[in-house]
């Protein structure tokens, strides 16, 4: 059987080559060239933005006179030695200054001061990353509530201004965002930070660390309670468990108390019976006193004048030497 011939419609002629629209008019093939011209604009390298430029020092300090003296003390004049920040320290945290050099506008500089907390700390960072005092940030509160190190450090200052080593200026700063602690040193029985004899760094580390609250450790992970208190720090053969297991805060108040020893109670035996008594419908945490304790008799109503190795004894477990 023969196959019939094939019309017109049925021919396999490929048709012109097409880019999406009709190139029948010359409109259409402009449209084309057109498109095609700008793809290629777009896909062929752009020049390179000139870097801003930037004014030097001398030129900073023809405005700033004040602070171009104040910064000669201060330690961050130490980048006009290295290669990449000489004759430009101001510029290495405030960027490039020859715009505003000419405009005097304040938008054309960088303050640190005035930034958000996350682009304001890069600039710290950028030189003090690898600090040691850095290595505990990310676990620090100052970290998660997006405080900035100008919150706390006055670059522009004096260099005890500047890395807060004096006590008094590490109290006020402190004070300033933690005041409920600050009234807590105001009790009669505190630390004597109040009368500048320590500062708030010398047991919390501003960076961040580990600890809760940020706290210092000494000796690898020791609270840092016993870098002052060295000989309730043991080891002890016969311990006294809240000491090891809950630490100085189940029985004392680190900031300040109303009561003598920065006790968290009153007196003494109330202290001891929140562990020691059979009160209640759980079981007792510690030991149970024996019946000749009476505690209506004046001489049972102190514990330590018996138990006076209260954080530990050497010799005896029941704490009494």
């Amino acid at each position: 059987m023969a196959w019939p011939p094939r019309t017109a419609k049925q021919s396999h002629t490929p048709p012109p080559y097409r880019l999406g629209v009709s190139l029948s008019s010359p409109q259409h093939l402009r449209a084309a060239v057109a498109a095609i011209l700008l793809c290629a604009a777009s896909a062929w390298p752009q020049a390179p933005k000139p870097a801003p430029a930037y004014a030097g020092s001398e030129a900073c300090a023809a405005c700033h006179d004040d602070l171009a003296k104040a910064f000669r003390k201060n330690p961050h004049q130490g980048l006009e030695g290295r290669r990449d920040w000489q004759g430009k320290a101001c510029e290495a945290c405030h960027g490039p200054g020859a715009k505003h050099a000419e405009s005097a506008a304040a938008a054309d500089i960088r303050n640190p001061a005035k930034l958000p907390a996350a682009e304001s700390e890069q600039a710290c960072l950028s030189c003090h990353r690898q600090a040691p005092a850095q290595s505990g940030r990310i676990h620090g509160g100052h970290a998660r509530s997006q405080m900035s190190c100008t919150a706390c450090h006055l670059v522009h200052r004096q260099p005890e201004q500047l890395t807060l080593n004096n006590p008094a200026a590490v109290n006020r700063r402190c004070a300033f965002c933690h005041a409920a602690e600050w009234a807590e040193f105001q009790r009669p029985h505190s630390h004597r930070l109040v009368q500048g004899a320590m500062s708030c760094a010398d047991c919390h580390d501003p960076h961040g660390g580990p600890q809760p609250r940020s706290a210092r450790a000494v000796s690898a992970n020791e609270p840092g309670c016993f870098r002052c208190h060295g000989d309730k720090r043991g080891p002890f053969p016969f311990e006294h468990p809240p000491r090891r297991l809950e630490g100085c805060r189940s029985c004392h108040e680190p900031h300040g108390s109303t009561n003598p020893r920065m006790l968290v109670r009153a007196e003494v035996r109330f202290l001891c019976l929140e562990c020691h008594s059979n009160i209640g419908s759980r079981p007792a945490l510690g030991g149970l006193p024996p019946a000749f304790h009476d505690l209506r008799s004046a001489r049972y109503r102190n514990c330590t004048i018996c138990h006076s190795r209260i954080h530990g004894s050497f010799v005896d477990r029941r704490l009494t030497r």
